[in-house]
């Protein structure tokens, strides 16, 4: 593997587990009054496109990180729908 790959797959790392603190917290207190509806729906379109950006060009990175990431987000957002 080279450089920029190892770079990569790091920052879609760091960037991915990020989310995980609010679902953990989110599925425990069974509370998301405090996550945006709107901020979800947006970084849910953005990182679907930026999912499909990365299966065009085919890089391991933005396809790993994003499709995390989208699964992460659509549980946050299932979790904010069903603790309303």
């Amino acid at each position: 593997m080279d450089f920029l790959t190892v770079l990569g797959l790091a920052a879609a790392t760091l960037t991915t587990i990020a989310f995980l603190p609010q679902m953990f917290k989110t599925w425990q207190t069974k509370s998301a009054k405090d996550v945006s509806f709107v901020m979800l729906i947006t970084f849910i379109s953005g990182v679907f496109l930026w999912l499909i950006y990365g299966i065009y060009l085919k890089a391991l990175p933005i396809i790993l990180a994003n499709s995390i990431t989208l699964l992460f987000n659509l549980i946050i957002l299932w979790l904010k729908i069903k603790y309303r």
